[in-house]
């Protein structure tokens, strides 16, 4: 294990190390008090879907990280209304802020030359420009570094998932969330089911008692082997790094807190957003060839009342595949995305998707990446804040709970990943060499922990 990794996971179950927590009320998801699973009787409260975004004042975007994610979300952005525009670009190479130039154009927008930014301080140089709402799309090991900046400067913000690599960014995404809310900033994440038409209906069903009390979970997502890229001659660590990231603990997660985030995030929410107290995992890497990451895992999520939820996902090529959220309850289940099951299997109730032909189309699914930017620019045009940030760093603590724990093959608990000083990464981001971080696996039960 790489000597820059050991040194903070020794500091991982650091009692005392609440840092800025203790500077703000703490919200209910952090002291075991969400709300109860079932919730019979109870008003649902989901998130209007709207065809497109309320006319109002122009608005402009400024986006940080051009990569494939980034550019889809400036698109996605310019898609959601009318006056929107993306008026700056951020990133630390040309090439990617080329082809993001270059995809904008074509969907009618061009950033002027004096607007398109380059370096570890681009996000600055964005968000001083004069937008109004920041895309951040970077890496995610950035996020908190970004999240800052934007919110000290008044901007509202769209935080691609995860928002933070480590539990030391997840907690600053927490305080720095508070702080948009005082501040009357509008804030959205790339958590997409939470903005998926025929998965709120689900939701409302199930959040409404059609399942009964929620008693268990198993959650799949079982995928072929991810892109890479190998390391050219000319290329320094960070470079190479970065241009690989999704093959680097550091700059991604790993696939569990990188990928697999989107379906905790759903178990979690149709679960009642309550989250676990202790994470038991395992997993390995068998057929990666770069980086430092695993490429299966296997965990288990325990919680206060003792249910337990089962998570594994893979990306391995060569395999079957598998992709399901599946809940169950006292009085049935759900595969969350569109359908509910009686206990003994059969259909209860299914979302009705139009079919092109149908005159009434009212229940179509509109595509949520778009939806996620036209319930913020919603907000921010009538005046009615919206602030996600809570479940956004409750689903990302619990995928680096269950990370850590299959890198230690110990137990982590919510309180130790609370406690934690764990932070990844160099402590400066400079082309050049990235000291103390190497392509070595992280080792269970070798690994050190405290």
């Amino acid at each position: 294990m790489n000597d820059h990794l050991k040194l903070n996971r020794r500091g991982f179950f650091k009692s005392s190390a609440l840092g800025a927590m203790a500077t703000l009320s703490t919200p209910a998801f952090l002291t075991g008090c969400a709300p109860a699973a079932s919730r019979e009787g109870k008003e649902v409260v989901v998130p209007d879907i709207l065809p497109t975004a309320p006319e109002g004042r122009p608005l402009k975007a400024g986006l940080v990280g051009c990569g494939g994610r980034g550019t889809g979300a400036a698109v996605n952005f310019i898609d959601a209304g009318s006056g929107l525009t993306v008026t700056a670009l951020g990133d630390v190479f040309q090439d990617k802020l080329d082809a993001c130039r270059a995809t904008l154009k074509e969907k009618g927008q061009e950033v002027a030359d004096e607007n398109c930014f380059l370096g570890f301080d681009a996000y600055r140089k964005v968000i001083d420009s004069g937008v109004d709402v920041v895309l951040l799309c970077t890496p995610p090991v950035f996020r908190p570094e970004h999240f800052d900046y934007a919110i000290d400067k008044g901007k509202h913000c769209f935080i691609e998932k995860p928002c933070a690599v480590d539990p030391v960014g997840a907690k600053q995404i927490l305080v720095l969330g508070k702080r948009a809310a005082q501040k009357g900033l509008s804030v959205i994440s790339g958590t997409i089911r939470r903005s998926q038409k025929d998965c709120i209906e689900t939701y409302r069903r199930v959040a409404g008692g059609a399942i009964g009390t929620i008693v268990s979970a198993h959650v799949s997502r079982l995928g072929g082997a991810l892109w890479f890229a190998q390391r050219r001659p000319e290329w320094n660590d960070m470079e190479y790094m970065l241009r690989n990231w999704v093959s680097f603990c550091w700059t991604s997660g790993d696939l569990v807190v990188e990928q697999f985030i989107h379906e905790i995030d759903m178990m979690s929410w149709f679960m009642g957003d309550k989250h676990p107290v202790r994470a038991e995992a395992t997993g390995g890497r068998q057929r990666r060839v770069t980086g430092d990451m695993y490429d299966f895992f296997s965990i288990e999520y325990v919680y206060d009342d003792g249910h337990r939820a089962h998570c594994t996902s893979r990306q391995i090529g060569g395999c079957d595949n598998n992709h399901s959220v599946l809940v169950y309850g006292t009085k049935g289940y759900t595969n969350c995305f569109d359908t509910i099951f009686n206990p003994d299997g059969s259909v209860a109730w299914k979302y009705p998707y139009p079919k092109e032909e149908d005159a009434d189309q009212s229940m179509a699914v509109p595509d949520p990446y778009v939806q996620e930017l036209i319930r913020l620019v919603t907000a921010i045009r009538t005046g009615t804040p919206l602030n996600d940030t809570e479940q956004h760093v409750q689903s990302t603590l619990m995928a680096i709970m269950g990370r850590e724990s299959a890198y230690t093959g110990k137990f982590v608990t919510w309180d130790d990943i609370m406690a934690s000083t764990l932070k990844l990464g160099p402590q400066t981001y400079a082309f050049g060499a990235v000291p103390g971080i190497k392509e070595e696996v992280p080792l269970a039960g070798v690994a050190p922990t405290v």
